[in-house]
């Protein structure tokens, strides 16, 4: 089958990765939702005169990067099985990168600009981690599914599934949100620019984004809820395409399924099933697992 073109308007992007700094303490309970944020406590750090890595809570799968050089542009890569690459902040600040690639050990480098796109790598360290739970890199924020305390997604998250406590239907209530009530931007889809990342509270409020920002506001939704999310770049076919993968006690990691309608459960790409509500075709391209290929998971 062949998607439309339309669709393939609509999920094809770049991604450049970039957080905003995390802060204070490691977890907040002022709602019913769990605000997991990222710290660095200097217990375990690398790095030289003008680069911190913070490696202190491996165990709770991230680290942390401060850059105080003069370099306009720097980017950090996090290496196991697959290389990740990242845009740092040159603000003197923390910025948080996730370790989704489970125990073992991770290296980290540091690069600065020279000119261009030509870059020279500042510092490289092996960083061996030890989690308590792999699955706890998939309960914090980070760059892709960016929130604090003060978010208007806490709150939200918290009426969606208010009165739930079973994790598969507080994923079948934000599951249902994202397909039901949003609308893909597809004016976004045609304007975005490299290095794009999703406003989850603007997506909230406008009730609009790309696939981006559907698998962005779900997670984050569910993380908040202390459902283990990730958020998986990859393709579909030939199409860059970002859609969800959760995990529960009972089924373990679902990577290859989304919700359950009654006889079998299906492909958490919550982007296609919004925009092809009752198309049977489309039904049918999502319930494949051959259409999809994972590249990266935040």
């Amino acid at each position: 089958m062949k998607l439309g073109k339309h669709l393939v308007a609509a999920v094809l992007f770049s991604i450049v990765p970039l957080f905003a700094a995390a802060s204070v303490s490691p977890v907040l309970h002022v709602h019913a939702a769990t605000v997991r944020t990222p710290t660095a406590d200097g217990k375990t750090v690398y790095g030289n005169d003008r680069i911190v890595i913070d490696a202190s809570n491996v165990s709770e799968g991230y680290i942390m990067v401060k850059y105080t050089g003069k370099s306009k542009r720097v980017k950090v890569r996090v290496t196991k099985a697959s290389q990740y690459t990242y845009d740092l902040k040159p603000s003197g600040e923390y910025e948080v990168f996730p370790l989704t690639e489970g125990n073992g050990t991770y290296k980290v480098a540091v690069f600065e600009q020279l000119e261009g796109t030509r870059y020279a790598q500042a510092v490289s360290e092996p960083v061996p981690v030890k989690m308590e739970d792999e699955k706890r890199p998939f309960l914090y924020p980070n760059q892709y599914c960016n929130y604090d305390e003060a978010s208007d997604i806490v709150e939200f998250s918290d009426e969606l599934t208010k009165g739930i406590t079973e994790p598969l239907k507080k994923v079948e209530a934000v599951y249902h949100y994202a397909v039901d009530s949003l609308q893909y931007d597809y004016e976004k889809a045609k304007t975005v620019q490299s290095g794009y990342l999703p406003d989850n509270d603007k997506t909230l409020e406008t009730g609009k984004g790309i696939c981006f920002d559907y698998a962005s506001l779900m997670v984050s939704m569910l993380r908040l809820q202390e459902v283990p999310a990730k958020l998986v770049i990859g393709y579909t076919k030939d199409i860059y395409h970002a859609w969800v993968s959760v995990y529960t006690e009972e089924e373990g990691w679902i990577d290859d399924i989304i919700f359950f309608d009654g006889k079998e459960w299906r492909y958490m790409d919550p982007t296609f099933a919004s925009t092809g509500k009752g198309d049977k075709k489309m039904a049918e391209y999502i319930k494949d697992s051959a259409n999809y290929s994972a590249k990266f998971i935040y």
